[in-house]
């Protein structure tokens, strides 16, 4: 019932309703969308931004959400054979053409680099980290396996802490050691995800808990292929969720950094993925079946605390 209440109020569609440009006001909401269905716990995080700095943090998702399907949808096009690698390759080289050109010119045609050259008038968000992005989405089409730690950590920082290096430079910081905080978050989160998709990420053939540390816990793939969630897995996700918070622990020392009127989504979003990791903890082997997830109203109840952390700075 919450919902649709949240949805008619009017301050509510003012974000992009007051955009005087049509064609900018038609990219915004498209890069809105997208945010909406793809990211609820984000979305509602967001929505606690000014205006302007909403739609820019919609602009930058979209643009990260794009990327990511642009890799999914080569791994499904050439498992069907219905498109070869090599037009894959060049669809990625074209993006990788439209960005540089979205940062030297601007852009028009495509509503999410629209928006996203839009964005770019009014927050300084390096062309490197985007960049960096697509490398990072990219490696999922080459690699299945990860060894040690550091070369998972690679790829947590190049999926995600480049994302939150970007909506960074929209909330705004006073102190430069934010960066490296909001690097550390970008990998807590990375790290929740991994931990929450080990089954659906087992159908696909893909193991990101590194090698190395299965085998010292006495694990190997075979083990989680046959669903093993004996006192050997039990102890292998106990020392991930320790891990996964420790960053998230030292991301909590940026967010005092943060503009004031950016500390509560970021709050919000840290606080919610975060308690995925209470929820496994509960039952490390539910990994296997399904995510983990909070309800709705889990959410709303992390409120009241983020918004007395936010205000107290």
């Amino acid at each position: 019932m919450l919902r649709p209440m949240y949805e008619r109020t009017p301050i509510h569609t003012r974000v992009i309703d007051e955009i005087g440009d049509s064609s900018l006001r038609t990219a915004y909401s498209h890069c809105r969308h997208i945010t909406r269905h793809h990211a609820k716990t984000f979305y509602l995080a967001t929505r606690f931004l000014p205006n302007p700095k909403q739609r820019s943090i919609f602009a930058i998702y979209a643009l990260c959400r794009y990327m990511d399907d642009l890799v999914d949808e080569r791994e499904d096009r050439v498992s069907h054979t219905k498109i070869d690698a090599s037009q894959l390759d060049e669809l990625m080289r074209r993006f990788r053409s439209d960005l540089t050109r979205t940062y030297r010119h601007g852009a028009d045609g495509h509503p999410i680099l629209q928006a996203f050259a839009d964005t770019l008038t009014s927050y300084h968000i390096p062309m490197q980290y985007p960049l960096e992005l697509l490398e990072g989405v990219c490696m999922d089409l080459a690699k299945n396996r990860y060894a040690t730690f550091e070369e998972l950590r690679t790829y947590c920082y190049k999926v995600a802490s480049v994302v939150g290096l970007m909506t960074s430079e929209v909330f705004g910081y006073d102190n430069p050691d934010a960066i490296g905080h909001a690097i550390d978050l970008g990998i807590a989160m990375q790290l929740t995800n991994i931990l929450r998709d080990i089954g659906e990420d087992l159908t696909r053939d893909r193991i990101y808990l590194p090698k190395e540390e299965l085998e010292r816990f006495g694990l190997d793939e075979a083990d989680l292929f046959g669903h093993v969630s004996d006192e050997r897995f039990q102890t292998l996700m106990r020392f991930q969720i320790d891990r996964a918070r420790s960053y998230y622990a030292s991301a909590d020392k940026g967010i005092p950094m943060l503009s004031a009127d950016s500390r509560l989504p970021v709050i919000l979003a840290r606080e919610n993925y975060s308690r995925i990791l209470d929820v496994i903890e509960r039952d490390p082997s539910m990994v296997y079946k399904r995510r983990a997830f909070l309800s709705t109203t889990q959410k709303l109840r992390i409120l009241p605390k983020a918004a007395w952390q936010a205000a107290r700075g």
